[in-house]
Formats: C-alpha cells, sequence, structure tokens
C-alpha cells in the first residue's frame, strides 16, 4: 500500500447511483476540486427504487434524488453532473452504455477515471455488492480500456481520448491510499445531502464516515483516507 499524490487537470467519476460517488471517493473529488481539476460526475441510475418502504412512490423518489446529487455535487465542486436515468436494478454492461461513456469520456478528455471495482463481489460474509455497480463497473472498463482510445470503436461519439489512470473503489484489492483529511468534511457534508438514503441519524452517519475514512488511511499515516485499486494504462 502506498500514498497517492495526484492532481489530474480533469477527472470522471463514473457511479451506479446518485450517492455513490460521494461515499466511495467525496474525499479525492472534492480535493481535486478545490485544486483546480474540473471533475465531471456520471451517474447511471435514476434512484427510484432506492427505499425499504413499499409506499414510496418512484417517480417521487427519483426527483428528490437528483436534488439531492445536485446538492451533494455542488458541495463537492464538481463542474458537471450528468445523469443517464437506468432505472435502479436495469444497469447492464451492453453496447448503448458503454457508447455512451466513451461519448461522455472523449467529450471531456479525464487523465484519471474513478468508478467502482466490478470484481468485488462479497464482503465479509454480510453483503452482496449491489449488481448496478457491477455493470456499472464492467461498462467503464470497457468504455476506457480499449474502446474510447480507439478511433474504429463509436467512431460517431468523437474523437478518440486515452485516459491514463483509472482509480477503482470499494475494491478487494487496494493499492493506493489518498489522503484525504483537508476534505474529509466536505465529503461528510455530501453523503449527507442524500438525506433520503440516511437510514440512522446524521451523527451515526458522520461517525461511520470519519470511521472508515481513518481505516482507510491508517497504512499510510494519514489521519484520513480513501483507497483504491490504480490501474496505469499503457499508451
Amino acid at each position: 500500500m502506498r500514498a497517492l499524490r495526484l492532481l489530474p487537470q480533469s477527472a470522471m467519476a463514473i457511479y451506479a447511483h446518485p450517492d455513490d460517488a460521494d461515499v466511495a471517493a467525496g474525499g479525492l473529488l472534492a480535493q481535486w476540486a478545490n485544486e483546480g481539476c474540473a471533475v465531471h460526475l456520471v451517474v447511471v441510475c435514476d434512484g427510484s427504487k432506492g427505499s425499504h418502504t413499499p409506499q414510496t412512490d418512484p417517480g417521487s423518489l427519483r426527483e428528490i434524488r437528483r436534488v439531492e446529487l445536485q446538492l451533494a455535487a455542488d458541495l463537492l465542486g464538481a463542474k458537471s453532473v450528468t445523469c443517464l436515468d437506468r432505472p435502479d436494478g436495469g444497469v447492464s454492461n451492453d453496447e448503448e452504455l458503454r457508447a455512451t461513456l466513451v461519448g461522455l469520456i472523449r467529450q471531456h478528455r479525464p487523465e484519471v477515471v474513478v468508478g467502482p471495482d466490478p470484481t468485488a463481489t462479497f464482503f465479509g460474509g454480510v453483503y452482496v455488492n449491489h449488481r448496478d455497480h457491477r455493470e456499472t463497473g464492467w461498462a467503464l472498463l470497457d468504455a476506457v480500456a480499449p474502446a474510447a482510445a480507439m478511433p474504429l470503436y463509436f467512431p460517431t461519439k468523437g474523437e478518440a481520448h486515452q485516459v491514463g489512470r483509472l482509480l477503482l473503489s470499494g475494491t478487494h484489492e487496494p493499492d493506493v491510499v489518498v489522503d484525504v483529511s483537508g476534505t474529509i468534511d466536505t465529503k461528510v457534508q455530501a453523503v449527507l445531502a442524500h438525506g433520503s438514503q440516511l437510514a440512522g441519524d446524521a451523527e451515526e452517519i458522520r461517525d461511520v464516515v470519519y470511521g472508515r475514512a481513518e481505516q482507510a488511511g491508517r497504512p499510510v499515516g494519514a489521519a484520513f483516507g480513501e483507497a483504491f485499486r490504480s490501474v496505469e494504462l499503457a499508451f
């Protein structure tokens, strides 16, 4: 495990649900934005099924979560937010999704793409990684390597662009940690912006976010960190 200090000019975060980026990489994205990086956020799902209450109206929840997403993105300092509006549970690594992601990558030309590690399925014998997370992860990997960089893939989606690095969160094989001590409070605020998703009170959520970040930072001596699997792509 090593500490990673990186400041791209442009970065893209691709996640399944409206709150995923904040939970997984909010500290890093806020840090980059604070330091002048153009951070572009892509959310694949509409969040319409993110409730344990059967009486919840999916259409109303979708609109609530869209507002929460924009609030959180503003807190992080994201330059743009793109919602692909696939229904929760309906993500597939299909040609349409890959083409859309390739088009966005070629449009914004990020040096780094951040997103979920699709190889991580089981966590601690108590959690199975959401299918939307896994399918989004596979789609972003296929969009980045090699499609976005190869002009004959999706030729109508813009000029080819080679992403330099992938940072994959929620991974069983982290090899880098980013010190997010300076932006941990912003991460907490962004997570709390998703009020519709908070099962406990705000103080409990804060404790969980701080606790996980403290644990992630410990291997590299950071007060708070976020861990990723880093893939440097060959040009």
